[in-house]
């Protein structure tokens, strides 16, 4: 995969985790609260492993 569409779609994955950490302040959420700190979770894993494998890459979160 090139540089620039790698970059285009983890700029996808930011702004899905934003939308994400939006919902986690919606009051009333209930159970749907574990679900969403569940893929929070695993959004900023995933993160992690790609700024370690891409380190010269600018990851901002």
């Amino acid at each position: 995969m090139e540089l620039p569409k790698l970059q285009e779609r983890l700029a996808i994955v930011l702004a899905k985790r934003e939308s994400l950490k939006k919902l986690l302040e919606l009051p009333g959420s209930g159970t749907l609260r574990i679900d969403v700190e569940s893929a929070l979770a695993e959004l900023d894993e995933l993160i992690s492993d790609f700024k370690r494998t891409f380190p010269d890459l600018d990851v901002s979160v």
